[in-house]
């Protein structure tokens, strides 16, 4: 057998196999999370303790990236993933998301604990040039920057996040998160704003730049 089929048959059959009575949920998150390791031979991709991917859950890694999820994290519909090579993505214990998901990362996205994600949300940590009037669109390139998501964070449906969001912090539907977004914070809106904080009293993060300070490299999502 030739060296690179006997490496896609390995990581086809290192996930861990429990001989008993399976629900059907299960036993077809355990065949998608093989047809994911042998579509993507070349990546470092490992699925801890019993997370479950759900029905559509698709990765896209063309090179040698590193894709990790921890234990209980479940991805319940139409989840996509898209890596350049080299880049990173992490999503902690018991994070969720729901539906029609689709991360796109090209250097590091970091996922912490126990978020929860909602409908049609895109995660991406790379934003267009567009400011240079000498050169066309497509000739501008893009901006990108890690990106992290800390834990118990909720983003709620349809939004659109390039920045980091802090702990616990509470993104409104339809938001652009653009510039990072404090722990125990409600942030709304296209840019999303501060509206509400609830976490300890005397920590509060500064006040928000005002609207005249650029976003994120003054990018558009792309």
């Amino acid at each position: 057998m030739p060296a690179a089929l006997e490496r896609i048959w390995e990581k086809v059959l290192g996930l861990p196999v429990q001989i008993g009575y399976v629900r059907a949920p299960q036993l077809a998150s355990w065949l998608r999370k093989r047809w994911v390791l042998a579509r993507n031979p070349h990546a470092d991709i490992r699925f801890h303790g019993r997370s479950y991917l759900g029905p559509g859950f698709s990765l896209h890694i063309p090179g040698c990236s590193t894709f990790v999820v921890g234990p209980g994290a479940e991805f319940r519909r139409n989840f996509r993933a898209e890596l350049s090579p080299g880049a990173k993505v992490t999503i902690g214990t018991r994070s969720i998301f729901t539906y029609d998901a689709l991360i796109q990362c090209t250097t590091t996205i970091d996922i912490g604990e126990r978020c929860v994600f909602a409908e049609s949300v895109l995660i991406v940590d790379g934003s267009h040039r567009f400011r240079d009037i000498t050169k066309p669109m497509l000739d501008q390139g893009y901006d990108f920057r890690p990106l992290t998501i800390e834990n118990d964070a909720l983003v709620s449906a349809k939004c659109t996040v390039i920045n980091s969001v802090g702990e616990r912090a509470v993104i409104g539907a339809n938001s652009v998160v653009t510039r990072p977004i404090p722990a125990f914070t409600v942030a709304v809106g296209a840019p999303a704003r501060p509206i509400d904080y609830f976490g300890p009293p005397g920590a509060e993060a500064p006040e928000a730049p005002s609207a005249s300070q650029p976003d994120i490299n003054d990018g558009a999502s792309c």
